[in-house]
């Protein structure tokens, strides 16, 4: 339990310093959609950064899965095509939403933004409307 908590503090404090130093060395707002959305609209002299910063990400996840391949276990009975069907569907709504809970929820609350914090309270609820409706209507 113990080992969880500190696993926990250590990922929200690595996540808290990787967006301070995009905002301190860019001047850029940690927001995943917006930095994958700006990658696949290519703007010229603005692709190079956005290039770096996703394939980080996913070589992060390739060397976790390599050296931890127990936290990729999937424990729901969805198939890898469903997973990724639901995030490209999440990816959409997080353009359209103009954000996105790392945007939003880590570097917007920590700037004390209004539009933050008012979008990530609509995230969090409709997340918990949705959880609990999957879970009583389908049993999910």
């Amino acid at each position: 339990m113990m080992q969880s908590i500190l696993m926990a503090l250590a990922g929200g404090a690595l996540i808290g310093v990787a967006a301070s130093l995009m905002l301190l060395f860019n001047g850029r707002v940690t927001g995943i959609s917006g930095i994958t959305n700006g990658l696949l609209s290519y703007v010229k002299g603005d692709y190079l950064w956005r290039f770096a910063f996703v394939l980080g990400l996913i070589l992060g996840g390739v060397v976790l899965g390599a050296t931890h391949p127990e936290m990729f276990v999937n424990t729901t009975n969805r198939t890898s095509v469903m997973v990724a069907i639901a995030g490209v569907i999440v990816g959409f709504g997080t353009v359209l939403g103009s954000g996105c809970t790392s945007g939003h929820g880590v570097c917007g609350i920590s700037r004390l933004s209004p539009r933050s914090l008012i979008a990530t309270g609509v995230f969090m609820v409709v997340g918990m409307l949705a959880a609990t409706v999957l879970k009583f209507v389908i049993g999910a």
